[in-house]
């Protein structure tokens, strides 16, 4: 018995030091953040709200053009504390509290500025005694303190594609990464951001700042809220994944154009799903294929259904805004459709300005080595004669409309095929072409056009230099 008790107390003894060791883990080190806005001019005040388990953090603002500038370094800024994750976040925002405050300073130019958080500490206090770090990014863009005094380019960055796409906190406007594989209606840019600036607005913005074509900068909302900025420039300029519109932003674009403004969408999939923006611009609402659930179905007047703005309910098909849209293109090696494709334009009519110092001809394909077709992609209604393509004008294509270079694309069946007038099995292409009505719009047709600009793609950067000095200088 005495040696049963012995073993007994060894046990307790035993259970009490391990329980005192997981005691003495030091808990999980992490921090997140947000801008209260993501647009901002010289002289504004920027607002970030953070979560951390940190006492302090550090903090580092850089603006990513040419180069990585970095601008600002602040360490040993108290934490704030860790703040819950509320339940309707993606939807609703996170509602965090603000913990650093900065007035933009006047020297900081107009772009894009990437936000860094960072927070270490040593461990535990007697184990796991070793240097831990976290990080975190987010970002915001600078407006000109002098609209079109430095650049008559203004490029309005997709902020709206960014904030559809970004599932933190649980939802976003997609199903295949949402909890529960559950689609969102509504996204709030009151949280943790997941930019795609890197992937395509940013190759360009190099390419244009080594190439002497300084830009000024704006968001999606800004084209809606401040339309007072277009009247500074001559070129406005779209690029990569400009998704996610609202018909505040084709208003002020439409008039711009209408009015002489010239525009150039360097992008794909452009202005597909319309969205309305709520509490001032912090939230998008788009129901997308689930149409008949938004409110305004329910209406008489649904030009503001947020659904495709190809929709025959809408009636307002971007071609009229582009010259082109994505009923009549689809992927291209991307979600199963033309995966052996060469990622290539097919050359049509090489007299046309757009190609000048090229040295292109008739029939001749551009920009396979760096497939600056691809992924997503814009076309219109064709018919060929003679082996050159005409647009139809029926799907809303100006009549002016002219198609330089082609390539081929095609819906993914469960994309489209829930929509009630489309053709099953149609197949579509890429259209790279030009339109004057008042002003000039060029538009390629692929959300990849960069990417032969970071690769140094000859015809895509000639291209892109005589579309730039055509129509913005």
């Amino acid at each position: 018995m005495m040696r049963s008790m012995a073993w007994v107390c060894v046990a307790f003894v035993l259970l009490a030091r391990v329980v005192s060791a997981q005691n003495d883990l030091p808990p999980g080190l992490s921090i997140e953040g947000y801008p209260d806005r993501q647009s901002l001019a010289p002289g504004e005040e920027l607002a970030l709200h953070t979560s951390t388990t940190a006492v302090e953090y550090s903090l580092e603002i850089a603006r990513l053009g040419a180069e990585r500038k970095v601008v600002f370094q602040q360490a040993k800024i108290p934490g704030g504390g860790f703040h819950s994750i509320p339940e309707q976040a993606s939807s609703q925002g996170c509602n965090w509290p603000v913990s650093y405050k900065l007035a933009i300073p006047a020297d900081w130019a107009t772009g894009y500025y990437q936000v860094t958080f960072r927070v270490s500490d040593g461990g535990g206090k007697f184990v796991v005694r070793n240097r831990r770090t976290a990080e975190a990014d987010t970002f915001f863009v600078v407006r000109p303190a002098e609209p079109g005094k430095n650049s008559k380019i203004l490029l309005q960055l997709s902020t709206n594609t960014y904030n559809a796409y970004t599932n933190w906190g649980g939802g976003s406007l997609y199903a295949y990464h949402g909890r529960d594989n559950l689609q969102g209606h509504r996204v709030s840019f009151q949280r943790p951001q997941s930019s795609q600036f890197p992937n395509w607005e940013h190759p360009l913005v190099q390419w244009c700042e080594k190439h002497g074509f300084p830009l000024d900068f704006a968001t999606n909302l800004d084209l809606e809220q401040r339309p007072e900025l277009l009247k500074h420039y001559k070129l406005v300029l779209s690029v990569g994944h400009d998704e996610y519109w609202s018909a505040g932003m084709r208003d002020q674009l439409e008039a711009y154009i209408a009015g002489g403004g010239n525009v150039a969408f360097f992008s794909g999939n452009t202005c597909c799903w319309q969205v309305r923006t709520e509490e001032n611009g912090q939230a998008l609402t788009c129901w997308k294929q689930y149409f008949n659930t938004d409110p305004v179905f329910k209406t008489d007047d649904r030009r503001t259904l947020s659904t495709l703005w190809s929709s025959h309910l809408v009636k307002r098909p971007e071609n009229t805004l582009t010259g082109v849209g994505f009923l009549w293109g689809g992927y291209h090696l991307s979600h199963g459709q033309f995966m052996d494709g060469k990622g290539a334009f097919l050359v049509h009519r090489p007299e046309h300005w757009v190609f000048a110092g090229t040295n292109i001809k008739r029939d001749e394909e551009f920009g396979a080595k760096h497939t600056i077709v691809g992924y997503e992609c814009d076309g219109c209604e064709l018919t060929w004669k003679d082996g050159l393509p005409t647009p139809t004008h029926r799907d809303g294509t100006p009549e002016t409309f002219e198609v330089l270079a082609t390539c081929p694309a095609k819906w993914e069946a469960g994309d489209c095929e829930w929509y009630d007038q489309w053709e099953r099995g149609r197949v579509g292409n890429a259209c790279l072409g030009v339109y004057t009505r008042g002003g000039t719009v060029f538009t390629c047709g692929s959300t990849d056009w960069a990417h032969g600009l970071r690769g140094g793609d000859e015809v895509t950067e000639r291209i892109t230099k005589n579309v730039l000095e055509q129509l913005g200088r």
